[in-house]
């Protein structure tokens, strides 16, 4: 499949046809028929990931391919009016626009991604379409939404009145300044709430196959054009035949510093547990960075192709659910390296 996606890619030669090219082949090597039989697995940051976990399992069990678990774990966030970090009733940038990112990967370079995306709840399904009906990895701005527009996919607003009074009681005090309230569990929200934040998706077969995805609708507040780590390969995902995955959570321009997810992938490929890699790359932001880190979150959450798991934050509160080969989830909370 590969050799045929290149040789589709070569023939472009000046066409301007973009053609229909999928790496659904890759996840699908890594299908399970009966997940509860095969020991599959899925990971997901916080606990609001249970129930992302739960549809992404399903679609194991019955058969679905790696990329169609996590896009289908993506999308229950996404379209939970009461979390307003990842997709509908997200909260939007300091100009009123709710504007989305994501990412999806497999184990063997398969990747799609989109950012400042509007208008459409469903953010991984659109960085699905990148990945398998364009030559490209990354669609960003009017030119993602315009591409999710000629894929079909309906045109709504994302602005809740929940999150649209939030925004207004921001603008009475904030001067235009972003704030880290959806990416910083410590941040309250406006109202007085921890929210929410980023979900970030790993699932595993029994031999080993892996596939993730990432999706936010970032910042509270942002600057508009605003991307943080969760679209961006290597940042917010990222997953490695024959090594694992890792994904973040936090504060996503922490995370883009350092390369996150790569570098946690990258020690497991050196020989690091993921719970070794995971403490690495958070004690590592925690010294490049010292004070201007200071009440800031950030997460790891990773998984080895013999189903170990990892994760740790910078301070208290980082939760994360595991589902292993029975179905069962569990939610657990994850060490920091600071106390609150």
């Amino acid at each position: 499949m590969e050799n045929t996606r290149r040789s589709l890619l070569a023939g472009l030669g000046g066409l301007g046809m973009i053609p229909f090219v999928t790496n659904r082949a890759h996840a699908r090597s890594g299908a399970a028929t009966d997940a509860s039989a095969t020991g599959a697995m899925v990971l997901s940051t916080w606990d609001f990931g249970a129930a992302a976990n739960a549809v992404a399992f399903a679609q194991l069990a019955k058969g679905g391919s790696l990329i169609d678990a996590v896009e289908a774990g993506a999308m229950v966030p996404e379209a939970d009016p009461t979390n307003h970090s990842v997709g509908y009733s997200g909260y939007p940038d300091r100009d009123g626009h709710v504007t989305l990112d994501a990412v999806i990967m497999d184990d063997v370079g398969g990747v799609g991604a989109v950012a400042a995306l509007e208008n459409t709840m469903h953010a991984i399904s659109v960085a699905r379409r990148v990945m398998e009906r364009t030559p490209h990895t990354f669609l960003v701005g009017e030119g993602a939404t315009r591409f999710a527009r000629d894929q079909g996919f309906p045109q709504q607003s994302l602005l809740t009145p929940e999150s649209e009074k939030a925004w207004r009681d921001w603008l009475k005090t904030a001067k235009y300044q972003p704030e880290a309230n959806s990416e910083n569990r410590i941040t309250r929200t406006p109202g007085g709430a921890l929210d929410h934040d980023t979900i970030g998706l790993l699932a595993r077969t029994a031999d080993g196959r892996m596939a993730g995805a990432c999706t936010t609708s970032g910042m509270a507040f942002k600057m508009r054009g605003r991307v943080g780590d969760s679209p961006q390969v290597g940042s917010g995902l990222y997953v490695e035949a024959g090594v694992g995955g890792a994904t973040s959570t936090g504060l996503g321009e922490e995370v883009t510093r350092v390369a996150g997810s790569a570098r946690v992938v990258a020690s497991m490929r050196g020989g690091s547990t993921p719970q070794q890699a995971c403490e690495e790359v958070v004690r590592h932001i925690a010294k490049l960075r010292g004070d201007a880190i200071r009440g800031v979150q950030v997460g790891f959450l990773a998984l080895d192709t013999k189903g170990n798991v990892g994760a740790f934050c910078l301070l208290p509160g980082f939760t994360y659910a595991v589902t292993d080969a029975r179905g069962k989830t569990t939610v657990l909370k994850a060490r920091s390296l600071f106390q609150a």
